[in-house]
């Protein structure tokens, strides 16, 4: 590994922190419970007055490098508007447990955790990939705190048969190939699916200092996260009520890791494999062009202002 001087990620990691702060975020460390600690951005309590009232706007990140990599122009265009809250999921970044759950469902509940600690009573929820699934969860545990829900990018309506059209894309044979690289050819495949630019021309030293620097560390228990994944086993968390909120749907056109058609049925239809209804009726589905598993970070302008128009719209 590359001394931290000499790293591209390391360097833009302090522009990333930067871009937060100037934001008026702060880093903060929450115990929820007796075992796990939440690392999250949020507003500083000790700087708000009761003339700076907003709603709230959980931020839920996908599966790969921390929080802030993932949220940073929304976190920088959404704070005027919402107080933002953006943390890591557990073991990611520095959020840690000492509980042997790993399942989305135990994201959610710590996800809840967190923000009854911030005494956050009613927020809207947005999550990306496995954020998503998170997001989704908590929908479901808390229709009278969570008020509308952004999914993108987010296959929540995934079936074994879409994991396994999604190995044969990547040409591996088991997912954790895709979603925790290992090597710069594997980042590679991950990048090719997960983004619509192409990047030929970039070194294999800068894909090494990537997985050196974000896909290193916490890798078992992330392996155990992926197989603890409870919408892909189809479980009968499908026969809980649809989601009661408003829910905008996300995707960009060119998504290889869940493609398009997943979108479709997951507004048109709104069913798991069991047949049981997934986010109810009040669904709304924005496409965005040329882009692919991240348009909030290929296209953040037309990504940003589809939600901030679809959270401040009075239903």
């Amino acid at each position: 590994m590359a001394p931290s001087f000499l790293s591209f990620v390391s360097l833009y990691g302090i522009y990333l922190r930067r871009c937060f702060a100037t934001s008026g975020l702060t880093s903060q460390f929450i115990d929820i419970d007796d075992h796990t600690t939440i690392h999250l951005w949020a507003p500083n309590p000790d700087h708000q007055t009761p003339q700076q009232q907003k709603p709230a706007l959980l931020l839920l990140h996908g599966f790969g490098p921390s929080a802030m990599w993932q949220w940073r122009r929304q976190a920088q265009f959404f704070s005027p508007h919402f107080h933002v809250y953006v943390p890591d999921l557990v073991f990611f970044g520095d959020s840690t447990t000492k509980s042997k759950e790993r399942s989305e469902v135990f994201q959610a509940v710590s996800m809840g955790k967190l923000m009854e600690k911030l005494q956050v009573k009613k927020y809207h929820v947005m999550g990306t990939s496995y954020g998503g699934f998170v997001a989704y969860h908590m929908a479901k545990l808390w229709p009278e705190k969570v008020e509308k829900v952004v999914i993108a990018s987010s296959g929540v309506n995934m079936r074994k048969a879409d994991n396994m059209e999604l190995l044969q894309r990547a040409n591996v044979e088991n997912v954790e190939e895709i979603m925790l690289p290992e090597t710069a050819t594997q980042l590679r495949t991950l990048t090719r699916l997960a983004i619509s630019r192409r990047f030929t021309m970039v070194p294999d030293f800068f894909w090494k200092d990537v997985v050196n620097q974000l896909y290193s560390e916490n890798r078992n228990e992330k392996l155990q996260l992926l197989k603890g994944i409870t919408l892909l086993a189809g479980d009968d968390s499908c026969k809980l009520p649809p989601l009661q909120q408003d829910v905008l749907i996300v995707w960009g056109d060119k998504d290889q890791i869940f493609p398009l058609k997943m979108a479709h049925e997951l507004k048109e239809y709104a069913h798991c494999t069991l047949g049981f209804e997934l986010i109810g009726k009040k669904t709304r589905l924005e496409i965005i062009q040329n882009t692919s598993h991240v348009p909030q970070i290929e296209n953040s302008t037309q990504f940003n202002n589809i939600v901030k128009n679809f959270l401040c719209w009075s239903s």
